[in-house]
């Protein structure tokens, strides 16, 4: 098993950014991806950001690209995600994810483990 705590999340006023955290722990040498997904009530879980958890490649939902930036501290065992220039639209929960498999999937059902999530609000 693994389990995951999100942090970081708060109240941000539009333009200003935000960097939240995923702290992993259990079975973590079985982590091969991490993602960030977000959702606002009544709305379905969208994907934001992928990362390979021990190697380069990282990938971003459309509506995130050049504003969010996903990292990783492998020593540390947790996940980042830097967020600028922040929009009122990026309101959400905000729930990292990990999967045992390889590949930046971005659908939730190809994830294994979910944090509870940390709450974001940006006012306009």
């Amino acid at each position: 098993q693994v389990q995951l705590v999100e942090s970081g999340g708060g109240l941000v006023q539009a333009g200003g950014s935000l960097r939240l955290s995923c702290a992993a722990s259990g079975r973590t040498f079985s982590i091969a991806t991490m993602a960030w997904f977000r959702q606002v009530p009544g709305q379905e879980r969208e994907f934001v950001a992928a990362s390979s958890w021990r190697y380069g490649p990282t990938y971003y939902a459309d509506s995130v690209k050049g504003r969010f930036t996903i990292s990783r501290d492998n020593a540390k065992s947790t996940v980042y995600l830097q967020m600028n220039s922040l929009k009122p639209e990026d309101t959400a929960v905000y729930c990292c994810a990990a999967r045992t498999s390889y590949g930046l999937a971005v659908t939730t059902s190809d994830y294994d483990y979910w944090g509870q999530g940390t709450q974001v609000t940006v006012s306009s």
